[in-house]
């Protein structure tokens, strides 16, 4: 009988891990349309998701799609990786999405949100 049980909980954390792992596994690489890269973000309570990879971006103009799925007012900040400047800073009410089109450097960028207090989020970009 203790062989049935461990091959149970074997497979329960085979499956545990396959429903965890399936949407890293997944991140969908940005699609790109007349030069304009787009990058989707849904906020949540205290962190942001992506729902492309932010692996291997490369310098240009970015087109960011942030979405409020935390349930109150949050807001979006993106600046350049390396200066700290400000690229663009809007709020988001609950389920609203807005987009920002900015261009990024080699400097790479960062993001949060500053009135739901999340950290900043550094992505590198490579030439």
């Amino acid at each position: 009988m203790s062989h049935t049980i461990r091959r149970f909980f074997m497979i329960i954390a085979l499956a545990l891990t396959t429903v965890v792992m399936l949407p890293i596994a997944t991140a969908a690489t940005p699609t790109t349309v007349d030069g304009v890269t787009t990058i989707h973000l849904d906020q949540y309570n205290g962190y942001f998701a992506a729902t492309e990879t932010l692996a291997g971006l490369k310098p240009g103009k970015y087109r960011f799609v942030v979405t409020n799925k935390a349930g109150k007012m949050v807001g979006f900040q993106i600046q350049d990786g390396s200066s700290h400047q400000q690229l663009d800073m809007f709020p988001l009410e609950p389920g609203q999405t807005r987009e920002s089109v900015v261009d990024i450097g080699e400097g790479g960028f960062r993001y949060r949100c500053p009135i739901n207090p999340t950290p900043w989020y550094e992505v590198d970009v490579k030439s």
